[in-house]
């Protein structure tokens, strides 16, 4: 039997025809620093690229989420080529925002 991360257990996996969403793993970890480190992604996405070590800790409150919310990011998978895509999701990331979503967690996805 094949042990499972924490992350694993707690985020639903979602297999589409062409998409698997599901949690990260840290194989994901160098294609999730090159996508975030892509200043066309970023862009629009808080305007600068991250660096390693703040993609670093973005990428670990993904499970926290699961852990402590119930909710959380997924990472989309492509199907076919078993390649990391991008990430999905909802969150509360507790920031100060305007207007405020109050008690409503708020959607994102980035697709690299």
């Amino acid at each position: 039997m094949k042990a499972i991360t924490v992350a694993e257990a707690l985020a639903p996996r979602l297999e589409t025809e062409r998409l698997i969403l599901r949690a990260h793993k840290l194989d994901d970890f160098e294609d999730y620093v090159a996508m975030w480190g892509d200043p066309e992604m970023t862009r629009h996405i808080g305007g600068k690229p991250r660096p390693r070590d703040e993609a670093w800790f973005a990428f670990l409150r993904y499970a926290g989420l699961w852990a402590h919310l119930g909710f959380g990011y997924w990472a989309v998978e492509d199907r076919e080529t078993g390649r990391y895509a991008g990430d999905v999701g909802v969150a509360d990331f507790k920031r100060p925002i305007e207007p405020s979503f109050g008690e409503t967690p708020e959607m994102g996805w980035t697709i690299a």
